[in-house]
């Protein structure tokens, strides 16, 4: 890639404040924490003797230095190690940035022992289990030299060499693996794709898998809440970081810039064990995409119903991992291979969900896709579709900003897998639209139903979430699309995900109606008889922001959007069926 496309800021050093941890201070040396040890009073006690070599200087193939914290059961001889790769800084556990995390989700501090890294696994436990941990400051991040960069091959090929140092250290049996949410899910698709020769397992527990369609352009709409979050409140070194705001202005089509930051799923060929939910909106998309496309034999999918944190930092889910990194990093026999392929959760909203339902794929193989086409008379949507042609519409920035359709379910309905929305749309007084959709599950009195994903339920998180903080209230699933990037990619579309190249741009001549193909995230929805399923089309983000305080993004296109229905243009909504 030319690295005049990329585009960096200074940095700044991290300092003592709310990202500042106990550890976070550079002193290189070597001690043993003894069972008993508590960091600080909110965190869980070590339960055995851990080794700790604080900053020890890791070179990369560039000549670059990091520095890593490494964890290590006490008198043992050797042991596989774990790595949890991000920008967050490897003292941070104890920082009050992510206590408050923590306490945002409703998560006890006691359940980590602020060894871990924030999103990544803990040593008290995993130490306890004959591993170790490795916690890196990256390139470019606190002590470490070099400018940081944001989501790319580069860090794949940084965790690489770091991988390789670590397989041969004489306290490693020469088996790595990685674990982690979030970014440092992000990270494992990168460095598996470079096929380290020590890296044996990975474990990415949602992540975004591209760069541009997931953090910085989804449906080619630029809004960059997230990742202005991400880029301001990360990455803090003595270098320089990356601008991805800048690149994203600079650079709104795809190029090399953006093809550097997906990874080459065609190369993941190491076991996995991927977990997703349907209910991030920055990362569900993302974790799907990559379990579809890597090549890995040996993989597992896993949906669970809740939110990562809590679902990662789950005491039965962390057994469940250990039994996957027992079986390929010490070569256990303890029937591992039995677990499904895939275990997938479906939502009920009122209470009912069910998790862990087998499968051998994902969606199962039973799955059928139904279009249910929309009517813009009677705003119903139904299986045949109307003869008439019609049309539903609503003015950009005047109330209701929207139109919807509704459909009610006579009999027992599951839905698993990927909806997808085929439209056809005009806009009158513009010459492009962004459009925002939602699917939503309604009572059998028109109530919509939605579900907190966090175990905090407090009045705070009502009102944060009323209009955003979409990964900590489920409302339904979404998807958008900017109709001049409608453009199809023909090799990676499929009948029920269609997939954009965004590498062009179409726009709408006055009077011109045009189909659009709009994928939106996997559901797992059961509807009981007489619920109803909502589909409403928008101007506007109907979730709002992912995270509380991040930028709302407003449209930049007026007009008036019309919807077309019936007839020689009919819309639909595509569903993913299951037989009851």
């Amino acid at each position: 890639m030319s690295d005049i496309q990329r585009v960096f800021t200074p940095s700044q050093p991290l300092e003592p404040g709310a990202r500042y941890g106990i550890l976070s201070g550079f002193e290189p040396g070597t001690r043993t924490l003894e069972a008993g040890f508590q960091i600080a009073p909110p965190f869980k006690p070590l339960p055995v003797d851990i080794v700790f070599e604080k900053d020890v200087a890791v070179t990369l193939r560039d000549g670059v230095t990091i520095y890593v914290d490494l964890f290590r059961p006490a008198g043992a001889v050797r042991v596989p190690v774990i790595v949890a790769w991000s920008p967050y800084g490897k003292g941070q556990g104890t920082s009050a940035s992510v206590m408050g995390i923590f306490g945002m989700v409703g998560l006890d501090n006691g359940v980590v022992s602020g060894l871990a890294k924030f999103e990544g696994p803990d040593p008290a436990y995993w130490c306890a289990q004959g591993y170790a941990i490795c916690n890196p400051d990256i390139r470019g991040v606190v002590d470490s030299e070099g400018d940081s960069v944001v989501w790319d091959r580069q860090e794949g090929r940084d965790c690489y060499d770091l991988i390789e140092w670590l397989g041969v250290q004489d306290w490693c049996t020469g088996k790595v693996a990685m674990s982690g949410t979030s970014y440092l899910a992000v990270s494992q698709w990168f460095t598996a794709a470079e096929q380290p020769p020590h890296l044996a397992a990975i474990n990415p527990w949602e992540g975004v898998s591209d760069v541009y369609r997931d953090l910085v352009m989804r449906g080619g709409i630029p809004d960059t809440g997230f990742a202005e979050q991400l880029q301001n409140n990360s990455y803090w070194g003595k270098g320089r970081r990356e601008d991805i705001l800048a690149e994203a202005e600079r650079h709104p089509l795809v190029n090399e810039l953006w093809e550097n930051k997906i990874p080459q799923f065609e190369k993941i060929d190491v076991p996995a064990y991927v977990v997703a939910s349907y209910s991030n909106t920055l990362h569900t998309a993302g974790t799907f995409r990559a379990w579809r496309r890597m090549a890995s034999e040996d993989k597992w999918l896993r949906v669970h119903n809740s939110q990562e944190w809590p679902d990662y930092y789950d005491a039965a889910n962390t057994e469940d991992l250990r039994r996957f990194f027992d079986r390929f990093l010490k070569g256990e026999d303890n029937g591992w291979e039995r677990t499904p392929r895939v275990r997938y959760s479906l939502l009920d909203l009122q209470g009912g969900d069910r998790v862990d339902v087998p499968a051998d794929r994902f969606p199962p193989a039973d799955v059928t896709p139904v279009k249910y086409y929309l009517d813009g008379l009677s705003r119903g949507m139904a299986t045949e579709g109307p003869a008439v042609g019609a049309t539903a519409d609503y003015a950009v920035g005047a109330g209701p900003d929207l139109v919807s359709f509704v459909t009610r379910f006579a009999q027992e309905t599951v839905l698993i897998g990927y909806p997808k929305a085929h439209l056809w749309v005009e806009a009158e007084g513009a010459d492009d639209m962004d459009l925002f959709l939602l699917v939503q599950k309604l009572d059998a009195y028109g109530t919509p139903l939605q579900a907190f994903t966090v175990p905090n339920h407090n009045a705070r998180v009502h009102d944060i979430t009323e209009h955003g903080a979409s990964i900590l209230r489920y409302k339904g699933a979404d998807g958008r699309l900017r109709v001049s990037m409608r453009h199809l990619d023909e090799k990676l579309s499929t009948e029920d995900i269609p997939a954009h190249t965004f590498d062009r741009v179409e726009k709408l001549s006055p009077g011109e109606i045009v189909d659009v193909e709009i994928d939106l995230l996997p559901v797992g929805l059961t509807f009981h008889p007489g619920e109803q399923l909502r589909l409403v089309v928008s101007s506007r983000s109907l979730l709002g922001t992912m995270m509380p305080g991040n930028r709302a993004y407003t449209t930049p296109h007026g007009g008036r959007h019309i919807v077309h229905t019936g007839g020689d243009r009919a819309s639909y909504l595509q569903l993913p069926v299951k037989p009851v």
